[in-house]
Formats: C-alpha cells, sequence, structure tokens
C-alpha cells in the first residue's frame, strides 16, 4: 500500500494506492497550529491494520515558515566584510512605481551577522586562512544571542570548500548549520547565501515536524520537493529548501501525467486550492528553473518553473482604499475558513459560488461537511453594501476579479515565456480549478480545457507518481568538465544506487549576465534553439561559455495500474444556476454518471471538485476517466 499526502492550506488530501492497485481518496480540515495531527490522522484512516506501507508526503512547513517568518532564530556567518550581502541584495526593484517601498521583515537580524577572518579567491586559491580561534571567538557570541540555526556562506566556497567544511564541523554539533557548500554551490553570492539563510532559518522546524511525524508513524515517509521527485525524511531536514514547492510539485506532476495520457505531450496546468493557484506549463517533460523566488527571496536551486498568486477558494475580496475590488492574497485558510464553513465571516471565492449556487451544501464532500449558506450570503452582503451594489453582482465581481489574477498568473508562465497559451490545453484541477477554468480559457483563447479524474487531490495523486531524485551543482570555472561531472555522478549514484543520472549545464553567450539551462548530451546547439525560443533570437556566431555543470539522479517509481471506474446511469438533476449573467436551470451530473458526450451549460459534481462547463462547451468522457472539453 502506498499513500500521498498533500496538505493543502484548506484541507489536507489523502489518496491510497491499495496492493490490488485500486486508488481511492479523502480529505481531512487541515489545521495550521498541528498539521502533523491531521497527517497521523488520516495515515491511520488510510493505512487500517496493513503493514507493508510506504508514504510520500508534500508538506508546507518549510513554505509556511518562510511567508509568515515564523522560522528559527537563525545566524548569517560569512567572509569579513561581506556581513551586509544579504541585505544589500541586488538593486532590482519589485515595485517599481511605488514611491514609498516597504521593506520585507529581514530573516537574521543585524546584530545576528557575523564575518569570519577568511579569505578565498575565485579560483579556490586560500588568500587568508581560516584560524580555529576564529571559530570559537564567533561560537560564544551564537550562544549568547540565543542562535538556532547558522546559514553559513563564505566567498567563493563553490571553488573551494575547505574552510566552509571546517566551520561546519566545528558547529553542526551544537547548531543546526546549513552550509552554501552542500546547500547551493554555485557563483553569485546574493542568490547562494540566500538559498542558505532559508534553508537555515526553515531547517529546524522542518526537522522538528518530521521527528514528530516519523515517532507516530511507523511506516517509511518520503517527502515530496521542489523538483517534482522526493527526499527521504532525513535528507529533507538537512535540505528543508528543496521543499519550499513540495505541495505544488505534486500537482505538476499529476497533471503532466494526466495530459499524456489524454494524447497530450505539452499542457497549461491550473491547480486552483484553498489558498493559492499554482501555474505552470509542462512540454514533453517538466519544466525546470534554478531562479525562484519564493516569499521575496530567491532560490537557487532546481525546482519545477511553477508560478504562484493568492487567488483561491478561501480567498479573501476587500475594498481597497482607492474604491476598487480586490481579491486576496490574504486567505481564510482553514480556520476560520470561507464563511459557508461556520467560522468567519469574511467574504471569500467559495461564499461567491454558494451565492451563485455553484457550491450547495449536499455536493460539497458528497455532504460529508455542511455549509451555511446564510452566513454565505451575510458575509458577501457586506461587501456589496460597501461596493453599493447587489448580492448577486458582488459575488459575480469578485469571481471576475479573481479569474483575471489567475489569468495574468497564467500569461506569466506562457506569453512571457515566449509562448502562445491557445497551443497548450488547460489541465484544471484542485477543489475550485473546476468552477474557474472555461471562463478563463475563454479570455485566454485557450480550446481545450482537462478535467482529470482525482481532480481535488491530483497533487496528493502526484505524489505517488514521482521518483526519488536528487540534484547535485558545481560550478564549470576553471575545472575540468569531465573530472566534475564524474565527481557528481559518484555522489549521485552513492546516495541514490541504481539511479540513472543525466548532464545538464547553465550555458550563456558570453558576455551575458544569465544562463539557460540544457541537457548536456548536444549543449551548445540546444542553448541555440533554447535562447531563441525564450529571448526571440539566438547569435550562433558568439562564443559560448558554460557556467554551472548539473547532475540529475533518478530512481524511478513504478508506474500506477490502470483505474476502471465503475459506470452508473443516474440521471441529472436540475439546478437553478448563476451563469454568464444569469439565471439558468442546467443539468448537475455525477462524475460517474456522465454520458460519452454532453453539452454546457452543465455542473459535474465529484467528491472533492465540481466542474462548471459554461455555454458553448462540449464535454467528453475519456476512456482514462478524464473530463476533455472543447469550445
Amino acid at each position: 500500500m502506498r499513500i500521498g499526502i498533500d496538505a493543502g492550506g484548506t484541507f489536507t488530501d489523502f489518496v491510497v494506492e491499495d496492493d490490488a492497485g485500486a486508488l481511492t481518496f479523502f480529505k481531512i480540515r487541515s489545521e495550521p497550529k498541528a498539521p502533523a495531527r491531521v497527517i497521523q490522522a488520516g495515515i491511520r484512516q488510510a493505512a487500517g491494520n496493513a503493514l507493508d506501507v510506504a508514504v510520500v508526503h508534500g508538506s508546507t512547513v518549510a513554505t509556511n515558515a518562510l511567508l509568515e517568518r515564523k522560522g528559527a532564530r537563525t545566524a548569517f556567518v560569512t567572509t569579513e566584510g561581506f556581513e551586509d550581502l544579504i541585505r544589500i541584495g541586488r538593486q532590482n526593484r519589485s515595485e517599481l512605481y511605488n514611491l514609498t517601498p516597504v521593506a520585507e521583515p529581514p530573516l537574521v537580524l543585524p546584530r545576528h551577522q557575523f564575518g569570519l577572518p577568511e579569505r578565498m579567491l575565485a579560483n579556490g586559491e586560500v588568500l587568508r586562512r581560516l584560524e580555529p580561534s576564529a571559530l570559537a571567538a564567533i561560537t560564544r557570541a551564537l550562544h549568547d544571542e540565543g542562535i538556532e540555526a547558522v546559514a553559513l556562506c563564505l566567498l567563493h566556497s563553490y571553488a573551494n570548500a575547505a574552510h566552509e567544511e571546517l566551520a561546519l564541523s566545528h558547529w553542526e554539533r551544537e547548531f543546526y548549520v546549513a552550509a552554501s557548500c552542500r546547500i547551493s554551490p554555485e557563483f553569485r553570492e546574493y542568490e547562494r547565501a540566500a538559498t542558505t539563510m532559508i534553508n537555515a532559518y526553515v531547517g529546524p522546524l522542518m526537522q522538528r515536524y518530521l521527528d514528530e511525524l516519523a515517532a507516530a508513524c511507523p511506516y517509511p515517509l518520503a517527502i515530496m520537493q521542489s523538483n517534482g521527485g522526493f527526499l527521504t525524511a532525513a535528507e529533507a531536514g538537512a535540505q528543508a529548501v528543496r521543499t519550499i514547492l513540495s505541495g505544488p510539485a505534486g500537482g505538476i506532476i499529476g497533471a503532466a501525467e494526466v495530459a499524456r495520457q489524454c494524447g497530450f505531450q505539452q499542457a497549461l496546468t491550473f491547480d486552483m486550492g484553498g489558498t493559492s493557484t499554482d501555474v505552470s506549463l509542462v512540454r514533453e517533460t517538466t519544466t525546470f528553473t534554478t531562479e525562484g523566488m519564493v516569499g521575496g527571496w530567491p532560490v537557487r536551486i532546481p525546482m519545477l518553473d511553477i508560478h504562484t498568486v493568492g487567488a483561491g477558494g478561501g480567498s479573501i475580496a476587500r475594498v481597497d482604499a482607492g474604491g476598487a475590488l480586490r481579491v486576496g492574497p490574504d486567505s481564510a485558510g482553514a480556520d476560520p475558513g470561507p464563511a459557508c464553513y461556520g467560522r468567519g465571516m469574511a467574504p471569500t471565492i467559495t461564499d461567491a459560488h454558494v451565492v451563485l449556487r455553484r457550491i450547495e451544501s449536499a455536493q460539497f464532500l458528497d455532504g460529508a461537511m455542511a455549509l451555511d449558506e446564510a452566513r454565505a450570503a451575510a458575509a458577501v452582503q457586506s461587501l456589496a453594501g460597501v461596493v453599493g451594489c447587489t448580492l448577486v453582482e458582488a459575488a459575480e465581481g469578485m469571481l471576475r476579479v479573481g479569474n483575471a489574477n489567475m489569468e495574468r498568473a497564467i500569461r506569466v508562465v506562457s506569453v512571457e515565456r515566449g509562448e502562445d497559451p491557445r497551443d497548450f490545453p488547460l489541465v484544471a484541477f484542485g477543489g475550485c480549478g473546476g468552477l474557474h477554468a472555461c471562463e478563463m480559457a475563454e479570455e485566454l483563447g485557450i480550446r481545450t480545457v482537462i478535467f482529470p479524474a482525482f481532480s481535488g487531490a491530483l497533487s496528493a495523486l502526484g505524489m505517488l507518481l514521482a521518483d526519488r531524485t536528487r540534484d547535485y551543482s558545481a560550478s564549470a570555472a576553471g575545472r575540468d568538465v569531465e573530472a566534475a561531472f564524474a565527481e557528481l555522478e559518484g555522489r549521485a549514484w552513492s546516495d541514490v544506487p541504481g539511479a540513472a543520472v543525466e548532464r545538464y549545464a547553465d550555458l550563456r553567450y558570453v558576455g551575458q549576465s544569465y544562463e539557460l539551462t540544457v541537457t548536456w548530451r548536444n549543449a551548445e546547439a540546444e542553448f541555440h534553439a533554447a535562447h531563441a525560443r525564450v529571448y526571440g533570437y539566438s547569435a550562433v556566431e558568439r562564443p559560448v561559455e558554460t557556467i554551472t555543470l548539473r547532475v540529475r539522479a533518478v530512481l524511478a517509481t513504478p508506474p500506477l495500474r490502470e483505474q476502471v471506474r465503475q459506470r452508473s446511469e443516474e440521471a441529472p438533476a436540475l439546478r437553478r444556476v448563476r451563469v454568464r449573467g444569469r439565471w439558468r436551470k442546467i443539468p448537475v451530473y455525477q462524475r460517474d454518471a456522465l454520458p460519452d458526450q454532453f453539452a454546457g451549460p452543465a455542473l459535474v459534481l465529484d467528491y472533492g471538485s465540481t466542474v462548471l462547463l459554461t455555454p458553448g462547451w462540449q464535454g467528453q468522457r475519456h476512456a482514462s476517466g478524464h473530463l476533455i472539453c472543447h469550445s
């Protein structure tokens, strides 16, 4: 038996593959203050008396600690004279036209930034040796300040890690230590320092969470990482930064498999959950980046190229100081949750759908969780009173604003990367994805939308599809490339015996500031093609330089067995629903009772998700159980 777990902001999803290969799933309401308790309860419910069980878990512990600034008390240690490195950062301005920008709260206080008297040159030569007495002096200061974690990032340690390794061995028994030579051994001091600092900041919390989980879970536990593979629990505790996009990565893996089953080699993925929406572009394989941004900080590790916006079912609507309607990024989360859940009173996207009768209490989690429809209407009415419109107009306005936010996110991963969204099908999933996908697709000119089976828990399902994956990197400057690749491959096979390894490299034209990652087999030709695709031109006459060498080790997971969903002959009910500015009586189908073909407008209900097929769309039930819709 295998269990995939996606801990979301509103619900935690569990997908169970039994020994016969059959899949089932269920949801439990998340508890942000005690996430391990929900995971433990779900594992007990899923596993029963089974003995041979493996668990793959997508965790939001590291993500939430970073976004909420609730990490460990962390010190930053670097080469003397560079203590302000993480405060200076880059000159890029995220809010170009804001005349009074407000800086994000620092992860490390200025008095917790320390310099070591040492110096390594860019070629790895030691200019000033690090003396153990210098480490002892800083150790006392770390204890005096009550430091729990140390982010260690010395100048040019990617070329020679001797000084970092010395400091690591001195401190690792007393503190949680993240050393850049092990977290991100690449050039660009700020990005390397920021990635290492984030690992130190969230690492102790991740370790405690995993220790608590492991103590109550008698089964092998793996953690989904941001690159679409998984780590052992021990690896995740040491390299917590690699789990920053843990949950969304599972969704991308699941969506890529759904697209393949439906005959598409590329797709746009749209995962709308309770707190946020995650979008990505998938080609024949998933798309990676090493230049991610999370919580305002650069994260320099390989990860799936995912763009996240604060727009989910729990996103709160408000009127800003200028009188404009805004939706998100603040979310009602799991506690108190949308007003219809019976605790909160803030108007959310889910409440708007309840007002428009796209969601009803009887359909929510197959009726297992009652919705307070009157409370939802009261919450949206409070917004309508501020705006000066009717209840229905306020609900429709909330959905239009939410759609606009999510449409912009899809343009970021398509149009802004040189891709036309009209060339891709849209794979829509998550608890709310099916309610918004057709309307968004129309705005973007997308003609095909796929609604997967298990839409409400596709991220958890994707975790069962994930391979054990490790990424390794080294600077190419001044190195014998073959010897460097051989060293990285040796580490990969040592960590993941039996893995298949692939070589990659970061290349750029001489004189450029940024690189593109390509496979090493035909690196230059692939680089020219990638440059033309991303930037609209290539310059084959210009010399190309190799900046970073990368190796990826993958130990494949056995594929899921083909699922057979039972068909039902249940006739559709009729419901009065607000669609396209009109109240219409439309058919409401159960997912297992869908005809082979049908037309919108219609609602399709499934445990954990709802699909709204708007007028002009045609639905077709695929043999795999997925729903393919065309306009």
